[in-house]
């Protein structure tokens, strides 16, 4: 249901509050980094719809310019035969001349003042006063001494109340004021006065109040989201606060008040007492126009230029699996677009193996907290809310600790001491590691997330094994069901290898804020060892095998799960538990792990090609070892590409894919049709992977296309506010979205979703779940089922399917990877692979 902003309605508190929490951008705080639809407030829209309400309301540069579009036209990036058959289906051949003359010779206007702003800028227009230069200085660092998360050397006093309240004890206490006027700390201290008494002081109509919020709020929308986030989840904050984003607008209101008095004398008048007529309403309805029509066919084509390469790869590539009496490994990786090419490579060096892809949490919907850790850390998608909680016990290891980080370098006596020694030692530090980077106690690893020595309470036996009403560990009927769902949803289900490895992610870095969005999003942002490490457990039970072999999941005594963790920053990858295998099984691993070394190696040289400081002519032997170096150097803004150039979420098995090479570009989710003839499997998968891999796709497309309001800006200026968030230089606002660093290659193209399924069947699954659906019926994600035994295909649009024929012609073949990779740094087109490397 459209929430809707009118400029005539009386003022309603609640309604107000409730429109900007649902407009604010909705990034979580910086520990739980989860990609998510930027323009989720527009969802309940069509795709194209958003784009231009978003544009004209909030002023979003919510696509390319019809310029670029141009540009990549004549670049070949939008093929010509694509774009006008687009043109052809929507308009008829009759009328393709004339709007190929729209696309590429008419001029357009770039979009007007957004509405956004127009009735709080006349304090500017009419007064000459910038309320936002008087009151946000003070303002965000109220708001990010009251969120510190730690790195305020004196913390926020009185933190356990909510702002409002903290600050009116603060006032009573003080001998210091947060306010020059009298007038503003009386209206603080008088609990009777709300904001709509507020409101009358500061605008005076009450028809305007509710622009007049907006207005204000989306002057620091950042701020204003990460409040109106840690409302709606405040175990988002591992030091909760109460915060509200009613208090910080009661709070702003006092500090304009505070500034008008100072500027303009006690004497003002409301800001309707000197304006006309009000703006046009803020969310009144956005009509369509030509321009909007014309971005709309260029983002088609674009998209549909790199999309039909993908479908004619579909249909041209028939490579046949190769038939294994005994398979010597098999591999469960997470979706992730970039543990794709790593697949590629362990099936290349070992084609007796077999990998599978599903998310990487592995079904294990747990908290965890490490030994002597303080917090809960959740393991598992966002949205889900776990009952189960694993504990670390048993670890030796001791964590790394740095004399330079320390609080007391922030005092003036031993911040003088610290200086005056180790400060030397740092610079002589600082200095070497410019020229040979290593790993230190600020580095994030990923395989500090937990001790691959330490014991997991992974198994419960006892139901009151209970702590703050999260079950210690799973029951064997727990583990069976997650297991049997697992496997039962990739098609894994017979012919069980000696070794199935399960091997979750993570990343590792230094100097980085955005740390947690290059781990798991499956894992809320975190590595998947604990999650890899759980599922090998359950899988390894003998009663939960007793369970699945009832439900027609046999696994043979002999196969033994394996957990491991690949960190995709380093392409390094640790295995867990070894010394549980059997004699012929550890001789297997020890040939599996060459294997393994070998893929690392070269998925290193292919990632390397992106990197401007690595010549990727070079042995990859060699160039695994400069990567591992790159991912600790403090000074490298780019440790890794991590989603950037994702496009795709291929549904199906794994011949549907493994001879083409998609250039790191798809999300992989094995699945076998051939198991699930009521879509119970398929509807599991669709309800995860269409929000998770939808989501991350529109968090690089809208960073990608407006990097300053939709994302955030480039990294180097940026300072870690408070530990929730980042900001550019000490008093600004804080940024949304993903740094420049992060989206430079990656082309702004809406997420293309393939399943292998029967049409019809498809259809039913979809409309199984409404969350679902909404994304596929809005175009927020594209829908093609392909056939499985003909592989026809078929496009879901406007609610039907439609047949669609590639107009691609054959694909060009490529027999030797290495030489292609090294080639140039662009994106490359689609090719068949020959004879893999």
């Amino acid at each position: 249901m459209k929430t809707t902003v009118h400029a005539t309605a009386l003022f309603d508190e609640a309604r107000v509050l409730h429109d900007l929490s649902h407009y604010l951008p909705a990034q979580a705080p910086l520990k739980d980094f989860v990609h998510h639809n930027t323009l989720h407030a527009f969802q309940d829209r069509s795709f194209f719809e958003a784009l231009r309400e978003s544009s004209e309301i909030f002023g979003y540069k919510s696509s390319l310019t019809i310029e670029e579009f141009r540009e990549l036209y004549r670049r070949g990036l939008i093929q010509e035969r694509i774009l006008q058959q687009q043109l052809k289906d929507a308009y008829g051949e009759q009328h393709l001349k004339m709007w190929l003359q729209r696309m590429f010779q008419q001029p357009y206007d770039d979009p007007g003042q957004p509405r956004i702003g127009a009735l709080r800028d006349q304090w500017k227009q009419c007064h000459h006063i910038d309320l936002d230069n008087l009151v946000h200085p003070t303002l965000f660092r109220l708001l990010c001494n009251y969120l510190d998360q730690g790195i305020s050397i004196w913390p926020f006093p009185l933190a356990n109340l909510s702002l409002l309240e903290a600050l009116r004890h603060l006032e009573r206490d003080s001998w210091v004021s947060l306010f020059q006027s009298k007038r503003a700390k009386a209206l603080l201290l008088d609990e009777q006065i709300g904001l709509r008494d507020l409101l009358a002081l500061v605008v005076g109509k009450e028809e305007w109040f509710d622009q007049y919020l907006f207005d204000q709020q989306f002057r620091h929308q950042g701020w204003s989201g990460m409040v109106a986030a840690v409302e709606n989840q405040p175990m988002g904050l591992l030091d909760s606060r109460a915060a509200s984003l009613r208090d910080l607008i009661h709070v702003e209101l006092l500090l304009e008040i505070d500034a008008l008095d100072r500027v303009l004398g006690p004497g003002w008048q409301p800001l309707a007492a000197d304006t006309g007529e009000a703006p046009e309403a803020l969310l009144a309805p956005v009509l369509p126009t030509e321009r909007d029509e014309v971005i709309r066919r260029w983002q088609e084509a674009l998209e549909w230029s790199f999309f039909d390469q993908i479908l004619a790869g579909i249909q041209q590539n028939r490579l046949v699996m190769p038939a294994v009496r005994e398979k010597s490994f098999q591999a469960l990786f997470c979706i992730d677009d970039r543990e794709g090419s790593f697949r590629r490579y362990l099936e290349s060096y070992d084609p007796n193996c077999e990998t599978f892809g599903t998310p990487g949490f592995f079904g294990v919907d747990t908290y965890f907290q490490p030994q002597d850790g303080q917090f809960y850390t959740k393991v598992c998608p966002n949205p889900v809310r776990p009952k189960h909680l694993i504990k670390e016990y048993q670890s030796a290891k001791k964590r790394q600790r740095d004399a330079h980080f320390s609080k007391h370098a922030h005092s003036f006596h031993s911040g003088w001491l610290i200086t005056q020694t180790l400060g030397f030692w740092s610079a002589l530090r600082l200095f070497i590691n410019l020229f040979r980077p290593s790993m230190s106690p600020a580095t994030s690893s990923s395989f500090q997330h937990m001790d691959p020595f330490a014991r997991l309470t992974i198994e419960n036996r006892d139901p009151a094994d209970v702590e703050n009403e999260l079950q210690i560990g799973y029951t064997v009927d727990e583990m069976a069901e997650r297991v049997y769902r697992v496997l039962g949803s990739i098609g894994l289900v017979k012919e069980f290898a000696p070794l199935v490895y399960v091997v979750g992610h993570g990343a590792s870095s230094v100097n980085n804020p955005h740390y947690a969005a290059y781990d798991c999003g499956a894992c809320s942002g975190r590595a998947g060892s604990v999650n890899a490490r759980a599922f090998a457990y359950m899988a390894n039970h003998l009663s939960v095998r007793e369970l699945l072999r009832k439900r027609g999941i046999d696994i043979p005594a002999s196969t033994h799960f394996l957990g491991a963790l690949r960190d995709t920053t380093r392409d390094d990858i640790t295995f867990f538990d070894i010394d549980s295998l059997s004699l012929a099984n550890q001789q297997r691993h020890a040939v599996n792990e060459a294997v393994y070394t070998r893929a690392s190696q070269c998925n290193a040289k292919e990632r390397s090609r992106r990197f401007d400081s690595i010549e990727s002519h070079l042995a990859p032997e060699v160039i695994h070892k400069l990567v591992q170096r790159r991912s600790v150097s403090l000074f490298e803004p780019r440790p890794e590409l991590n989603h950037a150039t994702n496009a795709l979420c291929i549904v199906g098995q794994r011949s549907l894919s493994r001879g083409m090479f998609m250039d790191r570009r798809a999300f992989l989710n094995s699945y076998d049709w051939r198991l699930d003839a009521d879509g119970a499997h398929l509807l599991n998968i669709l309800n995860a992977a269409v929000p998770v891999c939808g989501g991350i796709n529109l968090e690089y497309y809208f960073s990608r296309v407006d990097n300053q309001k939709l994302g955030a800006g480039s990294k180097l200026p940026h300072n870690v506010m408070g530990l929730v968030g980042v900001a550019n230089g000490m008093d600004g606002d804080l940024r949304p979205g993903l740094p420049k660093q992060m989206i430079e290659v990656h082309d702004p193209l809406r997420l293309l979703l393939i399943v292998e399924q029967r049409p019809d069947l498809v259809m039913d699954v979809i409309r199984r779940n409404e969350a679902t659906y909404g994304w596929i019926r809005g175009g927020w994600v594209l829908l093609v089922a392909v056939e499985p035994e003909t592989r026809a295909m078929y496009r879901f649009e406007e609610g039907k399917w439609l047949p669609y024929e590639p107009l691609t012609g054959p694909l060009e073949q490529v027999n030797n990877l290495e030489t292609l990779i090294e080639s140039h740094q662009d994106n490359f087109p689609v090719y068949l692979i020959n004879q893999p490397n």
